[in-house]
C-alpha cells in the first residue's frame, strides 16, 4: 500500500470492537453490464461513511451515458457529493466510464481517497510490464477490427471473430473512441490526495480510523505472473515481456497488408504487384485489366459467394473457400488473453465486521487466475491468523464477479468454500444486453443454479423485472439470511426502463 493513505495497517486487535452497529447499507445500481456500488457504513459518531466501488457501463448499451448520468445524479443526492473512499477495481470501460462521461457531474464531488490495485500504478515496474502488453494487444486488435469491418463476404467464423473483437474492444474504448485509461485517470484525479492508494495482497488487513469495527482484506490481484494466466495451460500464460507473439504477428501482418508505398516489394509474395486483380477490387465487382474476362463474376461464383438464388445449389455460397482473412483468426485468442487478463487484475476486497465475524466479498471482475491465487493467502490478526478459506466461509454477502460469467467464479476454490447459511448475492447483469453483444450465457446457468441453492433464493439481478416497479418486491422474504431490508427505485417506470438501484440493509 502506498503512503499517505487515510487508512492504516497493522496487527488488528482481537478484542471486541467498540459498541457500534455491525451492519452496512449497499446500494447497487442496475445498469446491467457495468458496476457501481455505494456502501454506507456508520461511523462511531453515527455519521455515514461512504465507499463507492466503480461507476461505468459497457459501450454497447444504448443510452449508456445518459443512464450513468442518472446514476451519478442519484449518488450526489444520496451522499451530498461526499465520498470517503472511491474504489476503482480495474481498467475496463464498464467499471470506470462514468468518471469520464459524467465528469461534469463528478467534479463537484469531494473524494477523500481513491483505492486502486498495484496494477494501475505507473511507478510499479511489474505494472508497467503488464501495461506494455495491454497497449500492444489493444493496438493489434483495433487494427484487425478495422480491417474485418471493411471486408465483404466474411465466412461465418471470421464474422464471429469480428463481432467478438467489437465486444472486447468495448471494454477498452468509449463510443467516441476514448481510451479507458482516460476514464481511470479521471477517477484518480477526484482524490484529495496527490495520488491514489495502491494495494496488493499480503501484510496485515487494512483498518480505517473512522470504522473501528471493520477490517478490509485485500485478496487480489496477485503479483505472481502465473496467476494472471487465462487457462491452466502454460501456453495461455500472460505474455508480459514482449507483448505476446499473437500481438506481434498481427501487427506485422497488418503492416504487410496495408503498405501504401507503390514501390513496396513484398518478398514473400509469389507474384509481382502489377500481376492479377486485387481481391478487394474483385469482390467489389471490378472486371480486372482484361475486359474479356469478368474476374469479379468468377470470384463471386467460385470463391466469395453468395450468388443469386437462380444459381445451382453447389454454386450458391462458396465463401467457405475463402482463407484471405483466416490469418487474423488468432485475434480471437489475443482478445481472450487481454479481456480475461485485465479482469484478473481486479482489486478484490473482503470486508469483515469484527464484532460479528461476518464478511462481505466484492471481487470486481476477478476471473479464475485471481481466485486461485487466494488459496495460500493468510493475514496476521492479533495472536492468530486469518486465511482466505476462513474469509470465504464467513462470507454472508457476495457481489458476483464479472456479471455471472462462466469463468468468473470457480467451483472448488469459490462456491464450495462459501458455506454460510446466511449467504446472499447480487449479480450486475442484463441477459438481454449480453445476448445482443454475442456473449452467450451471461449469467451462466450453472452459476445461477449454484447461487440459488447456496443462498436459498436470496439472489438479486440487475435485470430482475420487479426492480422496474416502484412497489416491486423480490421473491424471497426480508429479513432473510444476511438481508434485513430491501428497497428499490425504478429509473422511469412509465417508460419501462427498469430499475435504477436496489438497496439492501445487511446484518
Amino acid at each position: 500500500m502506498s503512503e499517505g493513505s487515510a487508512t492504516k495497517t497493522g496487527p488488528a486487535d482481537t478484542a471486541a470492537a467498540p459498541a457500534q452497529a455491525s451492519g452496512v447499507t449497499v446500494r447497487h445500481y442496475c445498469q446491467g453490464i457495468g458496476d457501481c456500488h455505494l456502501l454506507t457504513f456508520k461511523k462511531a459518531d453515527g455519521e455515514p461513511f461512504r465507499m463507492l466501488i466503480d461507476c461505468g457501463i459497457h459501450v454497447s448499451i444504448a443510452g449508456g451515458p445518459a443512464l450513468v448520468a442518472d446514476i451519478v445524479a442519484d449518488l450526489k443526492k444520496e451522499t451530498g457529493g461526499k465520498i470517503d473512499i472511491l474504489v476503482v477495481t480495474h481498467e475496463h470501460w464498464d467499471h470506470v466510464s462514468g468518471f469520464l462521461t459524467a465528469q461534469d457531474l463528478f467534479k463537484d464531488f469531494v473524494v477523500a481517497d481513491v483505492w486502486m490495485a498495484w496494477t494501475e500504478n505507473s511507478a510499479d515496474a511489474e505494472a508497467a510490464e503488464l501495461d506494455k502488453f495491454k497497449g500492444q494487444a489493444i493496438a493489434a486488435l483495433q487494427g484487425v477490427g478495422q480491417k474485418l469491418d471493411g471486408m465483404q463476404g466474411l465466412s461465418s467464423y471470421m464474422a464471429g471473430v469480428r463481432d467478438g473483437l467489437q465486444s472486447v474492444l468495448g471494454f477498452q474504448f468509449g463510443a467516441a473512441g476514448e481510451r479507458v485509461r482516460s476514464a481511470r485517470d479521471a477517477a484518480a484525479r477526484l482524490s484529495q490526495k496527490p495520488s491514489p492508494t495502491y494495494f496488493e495482497p499480503g501484510g496485515p488487513p487494512v483498518t480505517i480510523d473512522a470504522l473501528p469495527n471493520l477490517r478490509v482484506y485485500v485478496l487480489g490481484p496477485p503479483r505472481d505472473k502465473a496467476a494472471l494466466r487465462l487457462e491452466e495451460k502454460a501456453s495461455e500464460m500472460f505474455p508480459l515481456a514482449s507483448g505476446g507473439p499473437f500481438a506481434l504477428a498481427l501487427v506485422s501482418g497488418l503492416k504487410m497488408n496495408e503498405a501504401a508505398d507503390a514501390g513496396y516489394v513484398d518478398e514473400l509474395s509469389p507474384f509481382e504487384r502489377n500481376v492479377g486483380t486485387p481481391l478487394s477490387a474483385a469482390l467489389k465487382g471490378d472486371k480486372g485489366s482484361d475486359p474479356a474476362i469478368d474476374v469479379g463474376a468468377y470470384v463471386r461464383k467460385h470463391y466469395s459467394g453468395p450468388v443469386s438464388a437462380a444459381a445451382s445449389m453447389e454454386d450458391r455460397d462458396q465463401s467457405w473457400r475463402r482463407i484471405d482473412a483466416d490469418w487474423m483468426g488468432i485475434a480471437a485468442d489475443l482478445a481472450l488473453q487481454l479481456d480475461r487478463g485485465v479482469n484478473n487484475t481486479s482489486l478484490v476486497l473482503a470486508f469483515e465486521f469484527i464484532n460479528s465475524g461476518r464478511v462481505l466479498l466484492f471481487p470486481g471482475d476477478a476471473q479464475i487466475g485471481n481466485w486461485l491465487s487466494w488459496k495460500d493467502l493468510s493475514w496476521p490478526v492479533g495472536q492468530g491468523t486469518v486465511t482466505s478459506a476462513d474469509l470465504l466461509a464467513r462470507t454472508v454477502y457476495l457481489k458476483v464477479a464479472h456479471h455471472g460469467s462462466q469463468n468468473a467464479t470457480p467451483e472448488k476454490q469459490g462456491f464450495d468454500l462459501l458455506t454460510s447459511a446466511d449467504l446472499s448475492a447480487f449479480i450486475p447483469t442484463n441477459k438481454v444486453d449480453a445476448v445482443k453483444v454475442h456473449w452467450g450465457e451471461m449469467p451462466y446457468d450453472g452459476i445461477l443454479t449454484a447461487l440459488e441453492a447456496k443462498t436459498k433464493g436470496r439472489v438479486i439481478r440487475a435485470d430482475d423485472p420487479w426492480l422496474a416497479d416502484k412497489d416491486g418486491k423480490p421473491a424471497f422474504a426480508a429479513p432473510s439470511g444476511s438481508i434485513q431490508a430491501v428497497r428499490s427505485a425504478p429509473r422511469d417506470a412509465a417508460r419501462g426502463l427498469g430499475g435504477l438501484w436496489v438497496e439492501l440493509d445487511l446484518a
